[in-house]
């Protein structure tokens, strides 16, 4: 049945897409989102997460917002994934993920909530500002003051409207 999978075990950035078969999680969230940028451009795959063996949730957004509409025209889109996963398509609320470089760059100015795979100084997780997104790293104001996290380095990230994490 393969692996199992754990939420942000594996860098949710940056990946080969050339590696693994269709059914590792990196190669099938790659697959769903060029299948995705076919026949819904529009809509971007924020991520995949295998929460059961034969379930998939999918966290989609769009410029427009995330209706029910378009959680049923993407599911339809991956109709031939139902044969081996149920779907959950869902759009990503107020605590959106941050997955990508572009993702942090467009939220900058807004509180977040980033997560190390390993402590620095200390901490795991650091909640604030985003002050600062290259294409290697994000630049949070936390409690504690400025802190830079190479991408390679998060495990989870994303918005938050809560006063502390």
């Amino acid at each position: 049945m393969g692996r199992a999978w754990r939420w942000a075990s594996q860098p949710t950035f940056f990946f080969d897409q050339d590696q693994g078969m269709a059914t590792d999680d990196h190669q099938l969230h790659a697959d769903i989102e060029q299948r995705l940028a076919a026949t819904r451009p529009e809509a971007e795959l924020l991520s995949v997460e295998r929460i059961a063996a034969e379930r998939l949730r999918l966290v989609i957004d769009h410029p427009d917002g995330v209706t029910l509409e378009l959680c049923e025209l993407v599911t339809k889109d991956l109709r031939d994934l139902l044969a081996k996963f149920a779907l959950e398509v869902s759009s990503p609320g107020p605590e959106r993920p941050l997955v990508k470089p572009e993702h942090f760059r467009r939220f900058i100015g807004k509180k977040a909530r980033v997560r190390t795979r390993e402590p620095r100084d200390g901490h795991r997780s650091f909640t604030g500002e985003l002050v600062g997104a290259s294409d290697e790293d994000v630049t949070v104001a936390a409690e504690g003051g400025l802190v830079t996290i190479p991408y390679t380095e998060i495990s989870r990230s994303n918005l938050t409207q809560r006063g502390e994490a």
